[in-house]
């Protein structure tokens, strides 16, 4: 009997490996299907990651940029340069001060702080005495003494510092001010004196210079008249030796004007009429020389101060001006002149500003110095007279000048001038 070809039964294990073959993917790791809802649960968990990224990811952007700002603004602060001190700058505000205590008030608020602490020792003294009588009544005398002795100390400490150690602190603080101030005031006063010293042994020597020069060159003149006394030159000669002679009775003028202490009389005025006064000195001269004059003289000028003094300070300033213009030969020569009061109101200024050479910034610290001067038959005297009348209306006089550019000078006027007293 003839068998047909074999066949063996499939075992249960082979079949279970060839399904698990078949769920197998392609890089051979299970595929094993996944709960829906797990999946949900992993997308929403992805979702909220990526999320999370992006809002660490912006604000870390945000700080950068707001970085990136502060630094913008702190580099452009540190190269700006400061602004000049002209009418275009901007005023601050003024801070606002507390109201000045007066005599009465600060003797006052003194007494109440002396009479509170008083009344806080009495208080506790009475405090005590009441306790310290209960306790020897109900504990007896011993715990009575003890309570007495232990809050006696901390009542005699209270004593001390509430009416003693104030007073004791008060002569302490008296006398070490005392003593410091006493050190510093004839430290600064041996500065001064020096300072003075040197101040006064420059002007002497300026003033020699300023005045032996002429003399010199006068009695020059004379000598030559006496040895030829029939010289057809001596004419030209004495003209030149009274020239010499009225340069130094100008300069010993001016001399005396500015030592002597500025006498102001001070009225209400307008500093726009000032200034128009004194413009109109030049109108013949600026006529002469060319000069564009651009005013720009608003209202609200009026001012409290000497309108003498001022026009000759305004004087000052138009006169060195167009004594610029004129020896620099500048084309098309300009002058500006404005009027105007700061933003608290409180204040006027005037500002006269050539388009001239300009001065040289080792010249510019020594230019409100007496007798110094770049004009040949200059005093030196004039800027520093001006500053002088200046100061003494509490206000300033400041300039901005640079080869080239033009110089700019700002007188700056308080409506209300302050008692001499109150002037710092």
């Amino acid at each position: 009997m003839q068998s047909g070809p074999s066949t063996c039964p499939t075992r249960p294990d082979d079949l279970l490996d060839e399904a698990l073959r078949e769920l197998m993917d392609d890089d051979g790791r299970d595929w094993i299907p996944a709960d829906p809802r797990e999946q949900q649960r992993e997308a929403d968990r992805e979702q909220r990651r990526r999320h999370r990224e992006v809002e660490r990811e912006e604000r870390r952007r945000a700080r950068r940029h707001e970085r990136e700002e502060r630094s913008a603004r702190r580099a452009a602060w540190s190269a700006e340069p400061a602004p000049p001190a002209t009418p275009a700058a901007p005023a601050r505000r003024p801070r606002r001060r507390r109201r000045k205590l007066s005599a009465e008030e600060r003797a006052y608020r003194e007494a109440q702080r002396v009479a509170n602490r008083k009344l806080s020792f009495v208080v506790h003294f009475v405090s005590y005495a009441m306790v310290c009588f209960f306790l020897l009544f109900v504990a007896g005398f011993r715990s009575a003494f003890i309570v007495a002795f232990s809050w006696g100390i901390g009542l005699a400490i209270h004593y001390v510092m509430a009416i003693i150690a104030p007073g004791l602190r008060q002569r302490w603080i008296d006398q070490e001010v005392s003593r410091r101030v006493t050190h510093t005031t004839t430290q600064q006063r041996q500065e001064l004196h020096g300072a003075h010293a040197r101040d006064l042994e420059d002007l002497s020597a300026s003033i020699a210079h300023e005045i032996r020069n002429p003399i010199t060159a006068a009695k020059s003149l004379v000598q030559q008249m006496g040895e030829d006394p029939g010289a057809g030159e001596n004419v030209e000669y004495a003209h030149v030796a009274l020239e010499e002679l009225d340069r130094v009775e100008r300069s010993i003028s001016h001399l005396l004007r500015f030592a002597r202490e500025q006498d102001v009389s001070m009225q209400p005025m307008s500093i726009s009429d000032v200034v128009e006064s004194a413009l109109e000195t030049f109108r013949d001269r600026i006529r002469k020389q060319g000069v564009t004059v651009e005013r720009d003289l608003v209202a609200g000028s009026e001012m409290v101060g000497d309108p003498e003094q001022l026009r000759r300070v305004v004087i000052n300033l138009f006169a060195n001006a167009l004594d610029a213009l004129a020896d620099s030969g500048t084309f098309s020569p300009v002058l500006l002149i404005q009027v105007g009061e700061n933003l608290a109101g409180d204040a006027v200024w005037v500002r006269v500003k050539d388009n001239g050479p300009g001065i040289d910034p080792e010249r510019m610290h020594k230019i409100f110095s007496p007798f110094y001067t770049s004009k040949d038959d200059g005093t030196g005297l004039g800027l520093a007279i001006s500053k002088k009348v200046v100061d003494a209306h509490g206000g300033t006089i400041e300039a901005e000048s640079a080869p080239g550019q033009g110089t700019e000078f700002v007188v700056t006027l308080p409506k209300q001038p302050a008692a001499p007293g109150e002037r710092s």
